[in-house]
């Protein structure tokens, strides 16, 4: 059975090389069935401005825009269509790329969206959300976010999950579905799977207001309860002992960290969507991480989520 049979490519028209295009077909290429889907919003200003044009002009314009985008994707699938894979494209004329694309993952029943990153400055983390940031938030199903580092054969996948919420069973659920997740792509690209945790430092707030409390045996017993429910997840997913890695630290740091001491090609991990100013913010470990990979991202919703964006 194919992992991914519908594949939606997010196509940056500002970009000469299309990154996610070349990841999606590598992908496609090795399940032998799989059809992608070439998506491009576009969206003018101007066209909308009632002053300057009739709305049959305004929308004549945009056919125009469209038509020629279309063809610029319909040649960009070529070369990839010479070589067996099945391209389907699709432009859409919408103010809002994340929200557009999330209607056609709704639509045509997409089940993985791959797309390019970029660099986001700590100001715009701040005060604006791109693009990714909220397809990270609100899209239904996976997205693999896209960097230029290579898939090379007998790779490295990372899965990061929680240990500390071995007893939530919603935690639990969605750390067995980023493991299984994991093997399914270890199979498609055939490569090693690893799993990182990260345990915090003791408390300073209790370290000051509690004379009598022994952070060196807090430290000890919170790293001996994150080390016993690693290796349980280890050993239920045949995972071996030197592919375990456990680390104290802020994830976002440990995950880039270990990503880089094993050269992983991929890192998968979970995200719950959230909106409002606490998540403009403050951000969650999954945006945290991003700009501090050198690979790409596999971006998972617990089973269940419900995209608040709808048809």
């Amino acid at each position: 059975m194919l992992k991914y049979q519908n594949i939606l490519v997010f196509i940056d028209p500002t970009q000469e090389s299309q990154p996610a295009l070349a990841r999606a077909t590598e992908i496609a290429k090795k399940q032998q069935g799989s059809t992608i889907t070439l998506f491009l919003c576009c969206y003018d200003l101007s066209y909308e401005m009632t002053s300057l044009s009739s709305s049959d002009e305004r929308q004549a314009m945009q056919r125009i825009v469209i038509k020629e985008n279309q063809a610029w994707l319909d040649a960009l699938a070529v070369p990839y269509q010479e070589q067996g894979v099945t391209i389907n494209s699709r432009v859409i004329w919408h103010n809002r790329p994340f929200q557009a694309a999330i209607i056609e993952v709704l639509k045509n029943n997409h089940d993985l969206v791959v797309k390019a990153t970029h660099p986001h400055s700590k100001l715009s983390a701040i005060f604006f959300t791109p693009t990714d940031w909220n397809l990270l938030r609100k899209c239904p199903v996976p997205l693999l976010l896209v960097k230029h580092h290579n898939w090379p054969e007998n790779g490295n996948i990372l899965c990061a999950i929680d240990c500390k919420s071995m007893q939530d069973e919603e935690h639990h659920l969605l750390n067995q579905q980023i493991l299984n997740e994991a093997k399914a792509m270890a199979t498609i690209i055939n490569a090693k799977t690893h799993i990182v945790n990260a345990y915090p430092s003791p408390p300073m707030n209790i370290m000051l207001e509690l004379p009598e409390f022994d952070p060196i045996n807090y430290e000890d017993g919170l790293k001996k309860f994150h080390q016993k429910s690693l290796q349980e997840y280890a050993q239920k997913n045949q995972i071996a002992e030197n592919e375990i890695h456990l680390v104290q630290g802020l994830p976002e740091d440990v995950i880039s960290t270990v990503a880089t001491e094993i050269d992983a090609q991929l890192v998968i991990l979970g995200t719950v969507g959230r909106s409002g100013l606490t998540a403009t913010l403050l951000g969650h470990t999954a945006e945290q991480v991003i700009d501090q990979l050198d690979c790409d991202l596999l971006a998972l919703k617990p089973t269940g989520f419900i995209s608040p964006i709808t048809l």
